[in-house]
């Protein structure tokens, strides 16, 4: 590329040289990925959640396709924060790219307890407080549904760490920008959003639900129009900076968050069918903004809004 676009971003304390980070979940830890993708070419890698213990996560089937997107049912399965940070975590710190560690907890306790520990390791750039998956039975999404509870966690941790913090929303709510004000109130430097939408599939044959658990999460790109949207209402009622994903693929798709209000962009789903995808974004992105004339890819943020434009 000519390096005429300037493709740096901020989010909170935290410097990007680009806006395309990986979406948690969907990127592991990157070890397995860094065989197809330089890691150092990306803004970011947003690690899998980690909680204080390990779970072992939902009973199979966790996992299938549908015709307009990908349900999972994982259930965050992770070695706990211990294993993270002696085995995954001190890879990742050799990597050159900064590192976003996605944290999640049964109780408010189990958050500040993770939070507490991952603040020790310098390789850490940032947490992302996970209150949005919809897989587990405590925490996660029933954090993430109430204004009150999404402000307790996000209260508690902002009390446990300096480090820039951001916090992950769910779609399966009414107001989703009333509960990024509400984190934001407490403290969050950053919002993500959107995590996976409820869905569900039955086999015909057998007349069952597919997934073990019944429910799952659906990703891919059927989710991405509500995800802009979400974006577009949650970046207008905050002043913080907003980070979008839900269906990215390409950069037509991370423009179009960027348009919409986010600042940064996570590449998630499309992974699984294209390990490159990320470094394809970054790529592309730089290339719109070439053909557009746009010398900062900053200049993208909010840029459909009625009062703003190129």
């Amino acid at each position: 590329m000519s390096g005429r676009v300037d493709m740096g971003v901020r989010i909170g304390e935290l410097e990007l040289r680009n806006p395309v980070m990986t979406a948690s979940g969907t990127f592991g830890s990157g070890r397995e990925y860094a065989q197809f993708v330089d890691l150092s070419r990306l803004g970011a890698v947003v690690t899998k959640g980690v909680s204080v213990d390990s779970w072992a996560g939902n009973e199979g089937p966790r996992i299938v396709e549908t015709p307009s997107g990908m349900l999972n049912s994982i259930g965050l399965q992770n070695p706990g924060v211990e294993q993270f940070c002696e085995n995954d975590l001190a890879w990742l710190a050799g990597q050159d790219v900064p590192v976003v560690v996605n944290v999640v907890g049964h109780s408010v306790d189990e958050y500040v307890a993770v939070t507490e520990r991952l603040d020790a390791e310098a390789a850490v750039s940032a947490l992302e407080v996970n209150i949005s998956c919809p897989n587990v039975d405590a925490g996660g999404m029933v954090f993430g549904t109430s204004c009150p509870a999404a402000a307790e966690v996000v209260r508690a941790v902002r009390r446990a760490t300096r480090k820039t913090l951001i916090v992950k929303l769910s779609p399966n709510v009414t107001d989703i920008a009333e509960i990024a004000r509400a984190v934001e109130a407490q403290g969050a430097d950053a919002i993500s959003l959107v995590n996976t939408l409820l869905g569900m599939a039955i086999d015909t044959r057998t007349r069952r639900p597919v997934l073990a658990r019944g429910f799952g999460g659906l990703s891919g790109p059927a989710i991405r129009p509500v995800a802009v949207r979400m974006v577009w209402q949650v970046a207008r009622a905050v002043d913080v900076p907003v980070i979008g994903m839900g269906g990215i693929t390409d950069a037509r798709d991370a423009a179009e968050f960027m348009l919409a209000g986010a600042t940064a962009v996570a590449v998630g789903t499309a992974n699984f069918m294209d390990p490159t995808s990320t470094v394809g974004v970054v790529v592309g992105l730089e290339r719109y903004c070439e053909a557009h004339g746009i010398e900062r890819v900053a200049h993208l943020v909010g840029a459909a809004w009625p009062e703003k434009g190129l």
